[in-house]
């Protein structure tokens, strides 16, 4: 050891050696290369340094090889006792614990083999005692179907029996230890004889109690069939039970009407569909506790089954029974071939006036009449209004039902419920007989009724319309009808809207919904808003029959109150679909509020997501409708505007700045004004006279309108009349150019914003700025010398951004110098 640490130091100062050599050569170079007395002097300085770091170096080797020495001592020391510790522990190891680890694994194989042999004394215990409570309950089947002949108890050493394993029951061990004198046969011949035997005895015994009608002994039998490993016969048998029950109610129902009038009532097949679907469900809600406690959870759905197959037997004949008494064919048949007589006219060219007035009992008013009788005659409303409600009642009913079925099936699954799961029918539902003939015998006919009774009563509501009593453009004359002013269609076709809405959404049919929503938008667009504006176009059209005349004040108000049957019938249907597609609304007219329930969709429609198609159809409707009516409202509007409003706006703007100068100095005004006073004692008079005409002829215009029109609509003519005259006012400010002094265009300022007041007068502020052009104009001429030159600055610098200028820097420019003294500037 001590060899090998002295070769170690001797390499370690070799190589400081032959490091100081190596930086040695460095300056040696350097001195050799050296050709003035700075370059030498220059390398004697670096030898000199590297002469001191190596004595340093080595002054610190000589001062560590003295620690070095003696942990190599220690060294040396600490191997010496290592080694006689390792001699001793050798001699342990072979001496001690070789005897000890050799008797540890003789042990814990020992032990190993015990716990094989413990758990195979268990086994065989336990196969003993399998074996012994198969015998115990092989004996106790024969003991209790013998003398004591307890049926409870033998079935429940059937269900004992049948919770040990076959291999057991089947075993060699078994079939040798189980048979006795008594029983000889082996365990499980013996056991599949006695739940035979108990099987045809329970089936026989319960059918007894059935035809006794003792539910209790029916409910003791029926208890017993999992207990002997036949749930699947019990269950069978158990629907039988109920579904005859089921059969004998519904014929006693539907019988119960027999040589009386019950069955000419309009619910009687409603009411006996509706009590064959309570009586099913009061089946699945009370029995279906004890199903699913015998027999396990999810068996109820078996018995639903087998009460479904009952139901479709039971409710088809319902179905057929009713479609036959009430001849529904017939009914469709007639429907199908009505010619709708009054619309098809009404839509037809208008003929050309004939000289004269025909006579009551001529040929042709003959005609019409004889032909709406027969209409009238081949389709009676009130039938079919009642037997929609029939339909619409028998259709609700099966959406309950198959709800509450759904629901069951849902609840009685193998999944957990997911309460945030949609709903989804099970399949025994549409795959059933009655809900194909559900669809065949009450969707297809519901459907075609509606869209039939809807349209007849469109046509109906136009044969009936009447015009409000006593309406007069003359302000003069009291109104004796309430606001809003239309005719007595609309009131009767938004009923019907709201009937057929609510008893398609009532019956909770997604095919109803898909088919009769469409039908009313359909009936709306072309017959409902075709007829007023048919009306609009060829009956109450304001035109004057002399050129520059006024057209008649009855045309006018036809007119207006037409377009007022557009805008509140909008409104209707958009409050009748709001109610129901985002819930109850307390805005709702009188029948909305009176029929309309708090159901939501959500409930009336949970499976998948047949709420969200019937909102979305609902808005459909409503988009449809509002978009064709605010298209021809637009029209209206336009033509009240142009044949009512403008002949007559240009010649008050004439009258109302009529006799006006905008030149007169202030002594003129003064003069004018003392005229004024000495004449009527009103010195005012001359300031007020441009808002004092304008007042009365705007009155004049538009309060008669108003006095009609419904808000809405007024404010649609307000607008447009405003737009317009805010383009005769522009034009008549800018035809002031040089007729205009600093007094004068103060005045002009004034009268234009007196004439823009008394026009927005009762509308909404931003009405204001439809006159931003003509406010501006006037604001630019009147501007004080300092804040135009300001103006004009910002402009050049393009920082005239920060107001909303309606008029660009040229027009500025020049309404500027539209004052005489202002042309300069």
């Amino acid at each position: 050891m001590s060899t090998i640490n002295g070769a170690r130091t001797e390499s370690t100062n070799e190589l400081c050696i032959r490091d100081y050599e190596s930086k040695a050569k460095s300056p040696g170079a350097g001195i050799d290369k050296a050709n003035s007395v700075a370059a030498i002097k220059e390398a004697l300085v670096q030898l000199h340094h590297q002469e001191t770091s190596v004595r340093d170096r080595l002054d610190t080797l000589v001062a560590s090889q003295k620690s070095l020495s003696r942990e190599l001592a220690r060294l040396d020391v600490l191997r010496a006792h290592l080694g006689s510790h390792a001699v001793t522990a050798r001699s342990i190891s072979n001496g001690m614990l070789s005897n000890a680890a050799s008797t540890a694994n003789r042990i814990s194989g020992a032990v190993k083999q015990l716990d094989l042999e413990q758990s195979r004394v268990i086994s065989t215990l336990d196969v003993v005692e399998q074996v012994a409570e198969l015998k115990a309950c092989v004996l106790g089947v024969t003991g209790s179907m013998g003398a004591p002949q307890d049926w409870e108890t033998a079935a429940a050493y059937l269900s004992r029996a049948s919770n040990i394993p076959d291999e057991i029951v089947s075993g060699s061990f078994a079939e040798e230890i189980v048979p006795t004198a008594e029983v000889p046969d082996p365990p499980k011949v013996t056991l599949g004889h006695a739940a035979e035997s108990l099987c045809g005895l329970f089936l026989r015994e319960f059918e007894k109690a059935a035809q006794e009608n003792n539910g209790a002994k029916v409910t003791r039998f029926f208890k017993l069939f999992p207990l002997i490993g036949k749930p699947d016969v019990g269950l069978d048998i158990y629907g039988r039970y109920v579904c005859q029950g089921v059969a004998s109610r519904a014929r006693a129902n539907l019988h119960a009407g027999v040589g009386a009038n019950q069955r000419k009532e309009g619910l009687f097949y409603a009411n006996a569909l509706t009590k064959l679907f309570e009586h099913v469900a009061q089946i699945v809600e009370h029995h279906g506790a004890l199903v699913e406690r015998h027999y396990g959870a999810g068996r109820m759905v078996r018995v639903i089954e087998r009460l479904q197959l009952e139901a479709d037997i039971q409710g088809g004949i319902i179905l057929d029974t009713w479609t036959d008494e009430r001849n529904i064919d017939r009914k469709l048949t007639d429907i199908r071939s009505y010619a709708f007589t009054f619309l098809v006219q009404s839509f037809l060219p208008v003929p050309p006036a004939r000289s004269g007035t025909p006579l009551a009992g001529s040929p042709a008013n003959r005609a019409v009449a004889e032909t709406q009788a027969r209409d009238d005659e081949g389709a009676d409303m009130k039938e079919i209004d009642g037997f929609l409600s029939e339909i619409a009642l028998m259709l609700g009913r099966w959406s309950l039902y198959s709800r509450f079925i759904a629901a069951k099936c849902k609840s009685s699954s193998a999944v957990p419920d997911d309460e945030l799961q949609p709903l989804y029918a099970p399949q025994l539902l549409p795959n059933s007989s009655l809900s194909r003939k559900v669809a065949d015998r009450l969707v297809l006919p519901f459907n075609t009724l509606t869209t039939f009774f809807f349209r007849r009563s469109v046509e109906k509501a136009f044969q009936l319309d009447e015009l409000p009593l006593d309406l007069s453009l003359d302000q003069a004359k009291p109104l004796s009808s309430n606001p809003p002013f239309i005719t007595s269609a609309v009131d009767d076709v938004m009923y019907i809207v709201n009937q057929v809405v609510e008893r398609s959404i009532s019956t909770s049919n997604r095919i109803v919904i898909s088919s009769a929503i469409p039908s009313v938008a359909r009936v709306l667009g072309s017959d409902f808003i075709g007829m007023i504006q048919r009306k609009m176009r060829d009956e109450s059209y304001p035109k004057s029959a002399i050129p520059g005349a006024f057209p008649p004040e009855q045309t006018i108000i036809s007119f207006l109150v037409l377009i007022n049957n557009l805008d509140v019938a909008t409104d209707y249907v958009k409050r009748i679909v709001q109610s129901r597609a985002e819930g109850p609304s307390g805005a709702m007219s009188t029948y909305e509020s009176e029929t309309t329930s708090s159901t939501s969709l959500a409930t009336l429609f949970p499976f998948n997501n047949d709420a969200v198609f019937v909102s979305t159809t609902l808005k459909a409707l409503q988009q449809s409708f509002e978009s064709k009516t605010t298209e021809l409202i637009g029209d209206g509007i336009h033509v009240v505007f142009k044949n009512v409003i403008k002949p007559r706006l240009r010649p008050i703007l004439a009258d109302t700045f009529r006799d006006t100068d905008y030149q007169m100095t202030h002594e003129d005004v003064e003069r004018v004004s003392r005229e004024a006073e000495a004449e009527d004692g009103d010195r005012n008079s001359v300031e007020a006279a441009v808002s004092r005409h304008f007042q009365r002829g705007w009155d004049n215009l538009t309060k008669p309108v108003a006095r009609i029109l419904t808000d809405r609509n007024y404010d649609r003519v307000r607008l447009m009349i405003l737009s317009y005259l805010n383009e005769v006012l522009e034009k008549r400010i800018w035809s002031y150019y040089g007729r205009l002094n600093d007094l004068g265009a103060a005045r002009l300022e004034r009268d234009i914003a007196s004439i823009v007041g008394i026009s927005v007068m009762g509308g909404r502020y931003g009405l204001r700025e439809v006159f931003a052009r003509c406010t501006q104009i006037c604001l630019v001429m009147n501007m004080e010398e300092d804040e135009w030159d300001e103006l004009r600055a910002s402009s050049v610098n393009g920082n005239d951004s920060d107001f909303d200028w309606k008029i660009d820097g040229e027009e500025r420019i020049r309404a500027r110098a539209m004052r005489r003294d202002s042309k300069g500037s």
